[in-house]
């Protein structure tokens, strides 16, 4: 199973910061899904260029992409817009999740404007740009993970 996490962050791309919040997210997969190739890249907020990388994931044939950063209310993050423009069908239970979930640990939780859906069978879905935030995000819906990949390739079925 093919897995990936881009960072989207100006000043990562540019050396200006070191990316916190991608190994984490990274972490955290390996740890879920030992067996899967987990990939990570990082773009700055550039709308077509995380698109371009969407897409070129999307087409390898990834099961889950995450993003990390670019979810705010600054004039540059875009991730959200990007997102949207990949995917086919939207899944906003995981973004409302995240955000009530994560607003029981930090009121700022409800200023993300991450989304969440698919493109063909491969799930994509936005996490804040902080280390804290991503993990945390990521934490709070991997309950719901496994099975929303497996029900996204069309292995699963449910009871009537």
């Amino acid at each position: 199973m093919l897995m990936a996490v881009i960072t989207v962050s100006d000043r990562c791309s540019q050396g200006v910061m070191t990316d916190t919040a991608g190994p984490a997210v990274v972490a955290v997969l390996r740890d879920q899904w030992p067996d899967a190739e987990v990939r990570a890249a990082l773009v700055p907020d550039e709308e077509d260029a995380i698109c371009t990388l969407l897409n070129e994931l999307v087409n390898e044939g990834a099961s889950l992409i995450l993003t990390a950063g670019g979810t705010g209310l600054g004039p540059r993050d875009r991730t959200p817009e990007a997102t949207r423009r990949v995917i086919s069908r939207e899944a906003p239970g995981l973004a409302e999740a995240m955000r009530a979930i994560g607003a029981t640990q930090n009121k700022f939780s409800w200023l993300s404007r991450g989304v969440a859906g698919l493109k063909g069978p491969t799930l994509i879905i936005n996490l804040p740009g902080s280390k804290r935030g991503a993990e945390e995000s990521l934490t709070n819906i991997l309950p719901l993970l496994k099975h929303g990949i497996e029900v996204a390739a069309g292995g699963h079925t449910h009871p009537k």
